[in-house]
C-alpha cells in the first residue's frame, strides 16, 4: 500500500506499507527513498515492511532545508509509526538510516525493537563523506538513463562484478527522467543541510551506538566502503560481541542488499527479533 500522513510541522510524507507479521520499518540513505529496499523486499515475506521516503526525498514534499537533520527526520519517523498504530519496530537503517536508527535508540529506545545497520557506524570516513560533498544536491550530468549506468563504475568506487542491468536500475531509482534529461529525486537543497552537519569536529557518536544495549543488532560492512572502516566496525564488535555482522566482497558503500552474505546476516538478525 502506497500512502502519505502529514507530520507535526505540516510537511506531507510517503510511504510504503506492504506485507504482515513483525514490524520492520526501512530507513534509506542520504539521498535514496523507499526504493533503495526493493532488491531485499522480495526476500522478506513474513514481515510487515514500512519503508518511509524523508522529507524532500522521492514523493515526498521538500521542506525547510533547515529541518534536513537527523532528529527533524528521526521524529518523522516516530509520527509515521503513530500513524501507523505500530508501537515498537525494527529498524534496517542503510547509512543516513542507521544513524536515525541509532539516534532513535538514544532517545526513544521503547519504539525499538532492533537495529539492523547497512554499512553505518558511529564513525564516519572522511573519504566516504567528501565524496558525498562532491555529489549531493548537485544535478546529474547525464542527459539519458543509458549515458549514466555507463558512468556508474567510476562513480561508484569499491563495487566489483556488478551487471550493466542492475547499475541501469540503480539509476532509474535514483534520477528522474525529463524532457531536459535526467534530474535529481530529491531535494537539491540537501546540500545545505548535508555540508552545515559537518561543519567542525566530527561528533562523538558512539554514546547512540551503546544506547543500542540490549537490542538485537546487526551490521553489514562493504569489504571497499569508504564510510564505515574495519577498524570501526571492528571496534561495534567488540563493544557488542553478540552483534551479526556480515562483510560483503566486491561492495563499496552501500551494499545492495540482495547479495548473499547479506540476505544470510539480516534473516539471522530477524530470528533473534522472533
Amino acid at each position: 500500500m502506497m500512502g502519505r500522513f502529514r507530520t507535526s510541522d505540516g510537511v506531507t510524507l510517503a510511504f510504503r506499507d506492504e506485507g504482515r507479521g513483525l514490524p520492520v520499518l526501512a530507513l534509506a540513505g542520504l539521498t535514496r527513498n523507499a526504493a533503495d529496499f526493493d532488491y531485499l523486499a522480495p526476500h522478506l515475506g513474513d514481515v510487515r515492511l514500512v519503508r518511509l521516503d524523508y522529507r524532500g526525498r522521492g514523493a515526498s514534499d521538500h521542506a525547510d532545508p533547515a529541518t534536513y537533520t537527523v532528529p527533524v527526520e528521526a521524529r518523522d519517523v516516530l509520527e509515521l509509526l503513530d500513524h501507523l498504530s505500530i508501537p515498537k519496530a525494527a529498524i534496517i537503517g542503510t547509512s543516513r538510516g542507521g544513524l536515525i536508527g541509532m539516534f532513535l535508540a538514544a532517545t526513544a529506545p521503547e519504539r525499538l525493537r532492533g537495529l539492523f545497520l547497512n554499512d553505518v557506524g558511529p564513525v564516519i570516513e572522511r573519504a566516504g563523506l567528501e565524496r558525498i560533498f562532491d555529489y549531493v544536491g548537485v544535478p546529474p550530468a547525464f542527459r539519458t538513463v543509458e549515458e549514466a549506468a555507463r558512468a556508474m563504475p567510476a562513480l561508484n568506487p569499491g563495487f566489483e562484478d556488478v551487471p550493466h542491468s542492475r547499475w541501469v536500475d540503480e539509476v532509474r531509482r535514483r534520477v528522474v527522467e525529463t524532457a531536459n534529461g535526467l534530474a535529481l529525486n530529491y531535494d537539491p537543497r540537501l546540500r545545505e543541510a548535508f555540508l552545515a552537519a559537518f561543519e567542525g569536529p566530527p561528533p562523538d557518536l558512539w554514546p547512540l551506538f551503546d544506547a543500542l544495549d540490549g537490542l538485537p543488532v546487526g551490521l553489514l560492512r562493504g569489504a571497499n566502503s569508504d564510510l564505515l572502516s574495519a577498524e570501526a566496525a571492528a571496534e561495534m564488535r567488540r563493544r557488542r560481541p553478540d552483534m551479526v555482522f556480515a562483510e560483503v566482497p566486491g561492495r563499496g558503500h552501500v551494499p545492495f542488499l540482495d547479495e548473499p552474505e547479506s540476505l544470510s546476516a539480516i534473516r539471522a538478525w530477524l530470528e533473534r527479533l522472533s
